[in-house]
């Protein structure tokens, strides 16, 4: 098997600080509760795969009333998780692997997780944990999320390398589909996104994404100081989400 595409990041540096520069806020939201909706969530068994700092195992445990578990590979975000929330079981694992029987859960979800791991086996793991009526919910970026990120005028190889490790929405169905996952649904969610240059400049010195880890260090030196020099007061760019679901039975 070959290396997944996230076997270069280190989700170690990001622990700590990953809630500070990547925060909750109303755009979040709006996702959430789009796939609480689309894949009901809501009093569900969910199991959260890739859950990071457990802000969605925390949004559904609080507000979906849903009995979760969260599973991630990195024990320095899982140690942030644990801190957040009561009556959650975090087990760390990788989303190839899952120790969980089969069947044993009503739905899962992979928020912004598939551009880490080797898809077909991730996916492949998500359907055999699932039971005979559950559903998968998947959110990833759609292909057009790329074209005009506001760090491509700042890390020219970002947009290249994001394409190669993110799904298109036709290879999502696909790979869906050859996991056992049928009645795949996709729908797109197109938001407006605003920093200041405080913010921006912020994420770019914390390397807030996992991207950064698989772009040269030189690259990344320059772009912050292209981006000392002319980033503006305020950064608005665009957010274009991919999310699908797609049904165990």
């Amino acid at each position: 098997m070959s290396p997944s595409p996230g076997s270069s990041v280190d989700f170690g540096r990001l622990a700590e600080h990953y809630d500070a520069v990547r925060p909750v806020d109303e755009n979040w939201w709006e996702v959430y509760e789009l796939v609480e909706r689309a894949a009901d969530l809501r009093g569900r068994r969910v199991l959260d795969v890739g859950c990071g700092t457990g802000r969605l195992t925390v949004a559904l445990a609080e507000r979906a009333h849903a009995k979760v578990w969260g599973v991630d590979a990195s024990p320095a975000m899982l140690a942030v998780a644990k801190k957040k929330v009561q009556g959650v079981a975090f087990k760390q694992a990788d989303a190839g692997s899952l120790p969980f029987k089969d069947g044993w859960f009503e739905r899962a979800v992979l928020w912004l997780v598939l551009h880490l791991v080797d898809r077909p086996a991730a996916l492949a793991e998500a359907r055999r944990v699932l039971g005979a009526d559950g559903l998968v919910a998947v959110v990833s970026f759609d292909e057009s999320h790329f074209d005009a990120y506001w760090l491509n005028d700042y890390l020219p190889s970002l947009e290249r390398v994001d394409r190669k490790r993110f799904p298109t929405g036709a290879q999502l169905v696909a790979e869906l589909r050859e996991a056992g996952f049928a009645d795949v649904e996709t729908m797109r969610l197109d938001q407006r996104a605003t920093l200041s240059r405080e913010e921006a400049l912020l994420r770019l010195r914390a390397r807030h994404i996992s991207t950064f880890d698989l772009i040269g260090e030189d690259e990344i030196e320059r772009g912050l100081a292209e981006a000392e020099r002319t980033v503006p007061e305020t950064v608005e760019y665009e957010l274009r989400w991919l999310v699908a679901v797609g049904s165990a039975a």
